[in-house]
């Protein structure tokens, strides 16, 4: 993976841990020649992924709604940065620009964008690698509430399945390296994409 899409927090939240392994998720990217493609600010847990990536000298692609774009939110150091006309032509673009999602804690934002690029996995409209990156047992609950609409006929198991999940940085960029995405469903109608 050249790109990875990285879905996560504008705020920093309350857990020390969430901060510096966002940072070193960056620094990681930065190390091993991965670009960031972010939600473009300097605040949060989306401000420490950048500046890790920023400080090894790496790549980092922003993109932003007009009307989130101030000085106080946009990263002033960003390699690159796209402003969109919403938040969907944003999702869109991040897609387009990315070999992998990665997902990282935060709150309805990062899961919408979770969620949604999940669904098209699903759909069969990607097959890119989509990850967890389950820090300090951020993700716990929300896996276990997957694992019900599993057991409750809501989901399948291999839908599930195709999420990876990982509590390190290394052994997530492992697994999303070595995914098999799934067959694109027999009911999707390739022709009218």
């Amino acid at each position: 993976m050249k790109s990875i899409a990285v879905f996560c927090g504008s705020s920093e939240g309350s857990d020390s841990k969430i901060i510096s392994e966002a940072y070193q998720l960056g620094k990681t990217f930065g190390e091993k020649h991965i670009k960031l493609v972010y939600g473009a600010a300097k605040i949060g847990i989306m401000g420490e992924v950048a500046r890790g990536v920023l400080e090894a000298q790496g790549d980092v692609l922003g993109i932003i709604p007009g009307f989130l774009e101030t000085k106080e939110i946009v990263h002033p150091k960003l390699s690159e940065l796209i402003v969109t006309d919403n938040m969907h032509e944003r999702k869109v673009i991040m897609y387009e620009k990315s070999d992998g999602f990665m997902v990282l804690p935060g709150g309805f934002g990062t899961m919408d964008e979770f969620f949604e690029i999940t669904t098209w996995g699903q759909l069969g409209l990607h097959v890119k690698p989509i990850g967890i990156l389950n820090i300090n047992g951020f993700f716990d609950n929300l896996l276990a509430q997957c694992d019900t609409m599993v057991a409750r006929g809501f989901l399948k198991q291999e839908n599930l399945e195709a999420v990876v999940v990982d509590d390190t940085i290394d052994g997530l960029l492992e697994k999303m390296n070595n995914y098999k995405p799934l067959p694109a469903p027999k009911w999707l109608n390739k022709d009218r994409l």
